[in-house]
């Protein structure tokens, strides 16, 4: 195992380039604008080393020196053990204390009144950390990662260690920190007071655990149906996106392509989109109940509020991310092992049963696991078709903006909604146990994959079909709402809610972008196509390093990853508020801000997804790369990443359009500057403007059908060495003989 030399030399360069080149304190400009260089020795400007030696903020010197002590450990005469130790204790102490200062003083001097007292008032200050305190930070980070790769941790691999401290740092940051942020606040009382009895009231309230529902009463409380609606939806989804798969990969079903077209639908559209056309469709004054009135004489009600409305929606919603899992893990199940099966005389339901739909399994507890999250997160649906069906969610959002104003509760809240989350956690571990699950491995696969029984067929296309109705329903309301007068009412047709929203005019100076969409649509888009791919790359990584390698924490790592997903999406709005206002970490109202939430929000899918195709590829082929040499960055990229292109597909896709089509945390994080294509069309609706939203919605719908379409063409498909195609059935064989 040879030290990399060249790494430890390239990370203390890019920490002296934060510590001695570019500003250590955040711009109100872009650093990219380099208006920063006509200042540079200003005290808003200048680099760490002028910020200590001319500015008096002296307390930034010492990570400096920390960084001129890593230069000796260049030197080649050091035993590997020593080297190893000084790496670890000088990248923690480095990081820890860079970080810890930024916390320890703020715009206002000391943070603390422990710290005034103990070394008495301070004279200077500073502002939140900008590009020299983040490369500052990174250096010492790996260097912390070399040191455990040349401890021998990793099997050595510097690639692997610098992933991980990477990651576990981020996540730390970007996740932990805001979330306890937050939900310390659980337990504090009016005053700010540290209060378990505050805490006991706000979580045992009779709204949140009451049972009237089975004694009599007007409803259940919000945790029970929050409960109930999340199983349901679990279920529902995965077993919906598994018939949507096996359609598409084991049937000769001839709309594929018009399946997986509306089973993306409902992930491209903003969330509300959806609720608002099946009222149309369910509500009071909608279709059917007009048709039922007609009919039957039925007078119309309000059936479809509530419950029923809100698993169809969610189910409408939230297959789509089960399809996505899942189709890789149907498509990576061996043939030959079904032909095993066969030639042992076992019937087609009999191999579907014993071998394929075993072989699944960690899709389908992934695809749970992702639908079960889903639901207890999902604010949107729940705000338009709850009526007197209470969740947690809605709750949450009540507490935070409604007249109640009580942010401990919805801590409380989001406590309670972490809790379900791990428990659903630990369930999908516990099912999937630790057993193999290899369906792919270093050799050609050259037999056909296995035709479903035809009783499964038969249910799969019972599922499918129905489904393809009510989604180009749904879907031509959507898009006739926006060429009409007023949706529902006056079905006039009309393009003046597209000129309003994207109108596009001739000046003098070139054209003239008039519409009122446009700053929230290049917006949307823009941050969106930036958070994408680091969203993809963080979780394949995290998905690859937690099921490739073993190490100290891997479940707290693991469900670390997973919990910003478990989050409401309020609760995390307003803890990155809370936490990310104040140095040192001061980014409220700028771009960054809403990149970072999308990723941390959007990351999990990407490792459940990656982990759940990962599952199905045998460890013998990143074992016989290690073996010619190949160390891990090579395995990833050569071996693995060819056979998780429908895992990369699904992290890329999921990752943009729920980007796109957020509300529940961006709304809370939006700016003046920086508005969000859905607090748009949120505030068109709240102004009963539902012509341009609907129009806005579909402009939308139509950009996202062609993001995906391209990402498809850019990744491409994995060649697994198998035939294309569906085995024929024996009746099919006997009359082609």
């Amino acid at each position: 195992m040879r030290f990399n030399r060249n790494a430890l030399a390239f990370w203390l360069a890019v920490g002296a380039v934060g510590f001695l080149c570019v500003p250590w304190y955040a711009l109100d400009a872009s650093v990219l604008s380099t208006v920063w260089l006509r200042d540079f020795t200003g005290k808003g400007n200048a680099p760490a080393l002028l910020q200590g030696w001319q500015h008096g903020r002296t307390w930034l010197l010492p990570s400096g020196a920390l960084l001129l002590v890593g230069a000796w450990l260049l030197s080649s005469r050091l035993d590997r053990s020593l080297r190893a130790y000084a790496l670890l204790i000088l990248g923690a102490t480095g990081f820890l204390y860079t970080l810890g200062q930024g916390f320890a003083i703020g715009a206002q001097g000391w943070s603390f009144e422990t710290l005034a007292r103990a070394f008495g008032p301070l004279t200077g200050n500073q502002l939140g950390m900008g590009l020299g305190a983040a490369l500052t930070l990174s250096a010492f980070a790996m260097l912390f990662a070399l040191g455990l790769a040349e401890r021998g941790n990793f099997n050595g691999d510097g690639f692997i260690a610098g992933c991980i401290v990477a990651i576990l740092a981020s996540t730390a940051i970007f996740t932990f920190f805001p979330v306890l942020n937050i939900l310390v606040s659980a337990f504090e009382d009016d005053g700010g007071a540290f209060s378990i009895t505050a805490f006991l009231g706000r979580f045992t309230q009779q709204k949140v655990w009451g049972l009237g529902c089975l004694t009599g009463g007007p409803r259940c409380g919000v945790a029970w149906n929050t409960l109930l609606l999340a199983l349901i939806c679990g279920a529902g989804t995965t077993a919906l996106g598994l018939a949507f798969a096996l359609v598409v990969a084991r049937t000769n079903f001839r709309f594929k392509k018009l399946l997986r077209a509306m089973s993306i639908l409902p992930i491209i559209t903003p969330p509300f989109v959806i609720g608002l056309a099946l009222i149309l469709l369910f509500g009071r004054s909608g279709v059917l109940n007009h048709f039922l009135e007609w009919s039957l004489g039925i007078e119309p009600s309000r059936w479809f509020y509530g419950l029923p409305g809100l698993i169809l929606a969610q189910l409408l919603s939230f297959t789509p991310i089960a399809f996505l899992v899942l189709i890789g893990v149907v498509e990576g199940v061996s043939p030959s092992m079904e032909e095993a099966a066969q030639t042992l005389r076992a019937n087609r339901w009999r191999t579907f049963v014993d071998v394929s739909l075993p072989l699944m399994r960690p899709g389908l507890a992934n695809a749970f696991l992702i639908g079960f999250i889903e639901s207890i997160a999902d604010f949107g649906n729940p705000i338009v078709l709850g009526g007197n069906f209470g969740v947690l969610a809605t709750e949450v959002f009540y507490s935070v903006v409604g007249a109640q104003l009580d942010q401990g509760r919805a801590a409380a809240l989001g406590l309670l909604l972490l809790g379900f989350a791990l428990a659903a956690f630990f369930a999908q571990r516990w099912v999937l146990g630790r057993k193999v699950y290899t369906a792919m491995s270093g050799k050609g696969d050259s037999g056909l994959p296995t035709p479903l029984p035809e009783n499964v067929r038969r249910v799969c296309y019972a599922a499918a079909i129905p489904w393809i109705i009510l989604t180009v329903v749904i879907y031509a309301m959507v898009a006739v709402g926006g060429f009409v007068e007023q949706w529902g009412r006056n079905y006039t047709p009309t393009l003046r809610h597209y000129i309003k929203a994207f109108g596009v005019e001739s000046g003098a100076n070139g054209l003239l972008w008039v519409g009122t969409a446009w700053a929230s649509f290049w917006t949307t888009v823009k941050l969106s196509a930036i958070a994408a791919p680091v969203t993809a790359v963080m979780g394949l990584l995290t998905a690859y390093i937690l099921t490739r390698h073993r190490f100290r924490g891997q479940s707290a790592f693991e469900f670390g990853t997973l919990l910003s997903f478990a989050i409401p999406g309020t609760v995390i709005g307003v803890s990155y508020i809370l936490a990310f206002n104040v140095p040192p970490i001061e980014i409220t109202g700028t771009a960054l801000i809403l990149v970072v939430c999308n990723v941390f929000r959007n990351m999990p899918v990407g490792v459940r997804a990656g982990m759940a195709s990962m599952a199905q590829i045998d460890k013998s082929l990143d074992e016989a790369s290690t073996t010619l040499g190949a160390r891990g960055f090579t395995t990833l990229r050569r071996v693995l990443l060819p056979l998780l292109k429908p895992a990369v597909v699904a992290a890329l896709v999921y990752s943009f359009v729920r980007s796109m089509t957020t509300v529940s945390a961006i709304v809370f994080l939006v700016s003046a500057e920086y508005e969000w294509a859905t607090t748009y069309i949120i505030n068109r609706v709240t102004n009963g403007d539902y012509g341009v939203s609907i129009a806005y919605s579909s402009v939308l719908i139509v950009l996202m059908l062609l993001i995906i379409w391209l990402i498809q063409r850019v990744v491409g498909t994995r060649r697994l060495g198998r035939r294309q195609g569906v085995a024929p059935t024996v009746v099919g064989q006997l009359g082609a003989a």
